[in-house]
């Protein structure tokens, strides 16, 4: 059996939601996991990065919160976890909270062209905007 060591990324979603076009092939350059319960993500991110000492980049919530849970979620972070913690609306806009230079937390406001900007340059999803902005 061969370890997967590449860094993880939570993606926590509604089931029946409507899919965006992830890159969670075994080729991608990032391991995501889906979560599809917004109540299982505090577990995964306590266990996950505390007992099991897995290397989780960075926490997704696509369109399976509302805003007082996301910011119910990052007052809950083990103090361990200093990834990125993006959540995305139904509307594809968001907000990105991430680690500034000093260790505290800083909070961005995302539009929709951010937060697909923010997918494609971590390669997350398959390419467009970013893309087409490098050119």
């Amino acid at each position: 059996m061969t370890i997967d060591s590449r860094r993880i990324t939570l993606v926590a979603r509604r089931a029946g939601t409507a899919d965006r076009d992830w890159d969670a092939s075994r080729d991608a350059a990032n391991r995501i996991i889906f979560l599809e319960a917004f109540t299982v993500l505090r577990y995964a991110l306590g266990s996950g990065i505390v007992e099991m000492q897995q290397d989780v980049e960075r926490v997704i919530l696509d369109r399976c919160a509302t805003a007082a849970q996301y910011l119910d979620l990052l007052t809950a972070l083990p103090q361990e976890f200093s990834g990125d913690v993006v959540y995305v609306r139904p509307d594809d806009t968001g907000f990105m909270s991430a680690t500034g230079r000093g260790g505290d937390r800083v909070l961005y406001s995302l539009s929709r062209e951010d937060v697909r900007f923010y997918l494609e340059a971590h390669e997350l999803v398959g390419r467009g905007v970013a893309a087409e902005a490098a050119a």
